[in-house]
């Protein structure tokens, strides 16, 4: 295939270096604080489940950060990724846009995930740990940590939400494939989930339930560390890998876009590829930067800023962040890496200070999406990634209207080979759309602390 249709990096093109927003950002969120006192955190508050490596990437300034060789030679298994130009979709949206979409589905996890599950299994490993726990949604990032964990010879045990866990049944077998043990959550292991489990027995589950027993797992066992995989600094740093090789790339092509546009649940795969662009928007170069999230839990169009739980329990630390509250019960929709409650703080202050946009969509709008994109395209995208090709198609049919030229980058975080089931209800029409009522918002955010 000719660069008119993808831009290809070399191995010794890859970035070797991470950056870190928080160097040039003009307002940094204010610090999370201890859960029990109320104070900003230090390090050594940390410590019982992060090892040091991750903490002072978390508090750094610095604006690049070194990639470890051992993390740099796993990539090398499928990064650099391609970035393509969506000539099929241009010609049947009849738009004079030029539509192009980073594609993170080559890794073996199939999504973006593994960016940030190698750095943090790697520096787990050097500090000495045996095994991680974590949650998972739709069952992505459970993936990637399960693959890292295989890597570098860690235990891995991944609390699943239990709506996708029923949902989503080969995204449990290959995590199982690579070693991982996975728990649908509520489960009766933990204090956190069987307290919920005695008030709904029938509980679906959310992220925010799944990371209370993740945290509650790895706090009682000293050869454990627990694993995020989004919302946290160093998260959101290991994915800048993303947006560093697509900027190299339109570089390649020798154009630069005018809108990026990522999809948003906890922010980690949104601000890995567009992070990098910010940069030059803080030095005065136009770019718009588009976070898409779901009608049933629009954290940034519908949320509120503030001090909140990452989980539901309370058991992590407070963050300043656009929040449902963690009490937040999402529903069922078919997007579970979506389903969160809260939002990495550093997006958060950069849609506070306007550097970036937001918009919700529905299921049914994004599902067609992604039929249309797979249609012309050939790559059946992950629900989560939907997300993003709808809105840039909307950019697109605008740019037909108007007859402007733009340049539309977004991010196909992950293929749907794992999502079959929610696509046969999409194409049986039993697909429905769910929106979160004002009650049910209103109640979830009396529980702020």
């Amino acid at each position: 295939m000719s660069e008119e249709y993808k831009v290809l990096l070399s191995e010794k093109e890859m970035p070797t270096r991470w950056y870190n927003i928080q160097a040039d950002m003009p307002h940094l969120p204010p610090p999370p604080l201890h859960p029990a006192t109320k104070q900003p955190i230090g390090p050594e508050d940390l410590a019982a489940i992060f090892p040091m490596g991750l903490i002072e990437q978390e508090m750094s300034r610095e604006r690049w950060i070194d990639i470890p060789g051992e993390v740099l030679d796993v990539y090398r298994l499928w990064r650099p990724t391609p970035l393509y130009r969506a000539r099929r979709l241009e010609k049947a949206l009849e738009t004079p846009a030029a539509i192009y979409y980073k594609y993170e589905g080559v890794s073996p996890a199939g999504s973006h995930k593994p960016n940030t599950a190698v750095a943090q299994a790697y520096y787990n490993k050097i500090a000495g740990i045996k095994r991680l726990t974590t949650e998972t949604g739709a069952g992505q990032w459970g993936s990637a940590l399960s693959l890292a964990c295989s890597f570098f010879g860690l235990e891995c045990t991944v609390y699943m939400v239990r709506v996708s866990y029923e949902q989503k049944p080969y995204r449990r077998s290959l995590m199982e494939a690579y070693g991982a043990s996975v728990i649908p959550s509520p489960s009766s292991r933990t204090a956190a989930g069987r307290e919920i489990l005695a008030r709904d027995p029938d509980c679906l589950g959310s992220l925010g339930i799944a990371i209370s027993e993740a945290v509650e797992d790895a706090a009682a066992r000293p050869d454990t560390n627990y694993s995020l995989g989004s919302v946290l600094n160093h998260v959101c740093l290991h994915q800048t890998i993303v947006g560093l090789e697509a900027k190299e790339q339109f570089a390649k092509a020798n154009t630069y876009p005018d809108v990026v546009i990522g999809c948003v649940g906890g922010g980690s795969n949104f601000s890995g590829l567009v992070f990098p662009f910010l940069q030059d928007k803080f030095n005065g170069r136009k770019v718009r930067a588009v976070a898409v999230e779901p009608t049933a839990c629009p954290t940034l169009t519908r949320g509120r800023l503030a001090y909140d739980f990452g989980d539901t329990v309370g058991l992590t630390p407070l963050l300043h962040m656009y929040t449902l509250g963690h009490n937040f019960m999402p529903p069922g929709i078919h997007a579970g890496g979506l389903r969160y409650h809260g939002l990495a703080p550093l997006l958060c202050q950069l849609y506070r200070d306007g550097y970036v946009e937001a918009v919700a969509v529905a299921q049914t709008d994004i599902f067609a999406a992604a039929v249309l994109f797979a249609r012309q395209e050939g790559i059946l995208p992950a629900p989560e990634s939907a997300h993003a090709i709808k809105v840039a198609i909307d950019e697109a049919l605008a740019c037909r209207e108007s007859g402007e030229k733009k340049v539309i980058l977004f991010g196909l975080s992950g293929h749907g080979h794992f999502d079959l089931s929610a696509y046969d209800a999409y194409l049986a029409g039993r697909l429905e759309d769910v929106a979160y009522s004002e009650e049910e918002l209103a109640r979830s955010l009396a529980t702020l602390p």
